[in-house]
């Protein structure tokens, strides 16, 4: 297993420059003064593109460009952007935390909702359950997001006056601006217990309601239908007939022998998604004005903003590729005859 791991850790280089040579490629599509912007660094300099262009060869080859931003980027230095105005680095650290905080409240109930729900209509198959679950994962999977985002924003925020959009309350962002409440991790949850203030965890808490429930319901259904199938394909193979003939309760084939080896592809598409969520929900953050990741990116490409877009780029490319590294260390844990050595 830890041969794999460096093997797969080791391909992570390679997977960067693949991926830097296409954005970069990409970029040799817009003018002189667009690529300049990827090489700011405060919002002073965009006052001196000229300058930038010719001292980052950016009229010359495509080689001698990619080699000169490759040297600046292994400085830390991904460009200045204008939709935030600040590095992108900077926005990166400051917002990514944020992503990270609603993917992991939205993960859980996402993957455990699916799993349970699909077990249910496997193991009741054409029963009434079955029938129901599969008509509320059609509707999750055919549900756009934004128009259950924005119905669960009118219905529970705009008519009951419950929860709330942005991170937390204004009051709250008011005190935090004004200094005194230490941010550890940027995880507003863990940083208000860490620092005592159960009120603002209750307030940040109250403020992911419903982007949650948003994924849960969406993103839940596809995990749903995935399990479904899976299990029911696991059913009807052979081991599971001599399990049962064997005497073996009907909870203990399904539960321990059928639903494990059914979870393979759920894994997968988990994973995935996890990746997904991590790197910022662009419509759920925007609907609900959650300062992610995903919110800035979107304001990035409205504005054509090159160098968020090329950050963006790249640690989408990260999170892939560790999240593909995750799922293939959950499939030996899972099905234990898996082996990587």
């Amino acid at each position: 297993m830890l041969g794999f791991l460096v093997r797969r850790l080791l391909q992570l280089p390679f997977v960067l420059f693949a991926v830097s040579l296409i954005i970069v490629g990409l970029l040799q599509l817009l003018t002189p003064a667009q690529r300049a912007a990827a090489f700011v660094r405060s919002e002073q300099q965009l006052q001196n593109i000229d300058q930038i262009i010719e001292q980052y060869n950016l009229d010359e080859n495509f080689v001698v460009q990619y080699t000169t931003w490759l040297k600046q980027v292994l400085q830390g230095n991904l460009g200045f952007s204008t939709s935030s105005k600040e590095p992108v680095l900077t926005t990166i650290k400051k917002r990514l935390p944020v992503s990270a905080e609603l993917a992991l409240y939205a993960f859980f109930p996402i993957v455990g909702f699916g799993i349970w729900l699909g077990t249910l209509a496997a193991v009741n198959r054409d029963k009434l359950i079955d029938q129901l679950v599969r008509i509320l994962a059609i509707m999750g999977w055919s549900l756009p997001t934004f128009v259950f985002g924005i119905w669960l924003l009118a219905w529970v925020y705009g008519g009951l006056g419950l929860f709330g959009i942005g991170r937390l309350s204004n009051e709250y962002l008011i005190e935090l601006a004004a200094g005194g409440f230490t941010q550890y991790t940027g995880l507003m949850t863990l940083d208000a217990l860490l620092n005592g203030r159960l009120d603002i965890f209750w307030d940040a808490l109250m403020h992911l309601v419903m982007p949650v429930l948003t994924l849960t319901v969406v993103s839940g259904a596809q995990i749903m239908r995935v399990m479904r199938s899976s299990l029911l394909d696991e059913l009807g193979k052979d081991y599971v007939r001599t399990a049962r003939a064997k005497g073996l309760s009907e909870r203990v084939v399904n539960l321990k022998h059928a639903r494990r080896n059914a979870l393979i592809p759920v894994i997968t598409l988990a994973g995935l998604m996890f990746a997904f969520l991590l790197n910022g929900v662009v419509v759920t953050e925007t609907i609900f004005n959650y300062p992610g990741i995903g919110q800035w990116a979107a304001q990035a490409a409205v504005q054509l903003d090159v160098p968020a877009v090329l950050g963006f780029a790249m640690l989408t490319a990260v999170i892939v590729v560790l999240a593909n590294i995750l799922v293939d260390i959950l499939y030996a844990v899972v099905d234990p005859r898996i082996r990587y050595d």
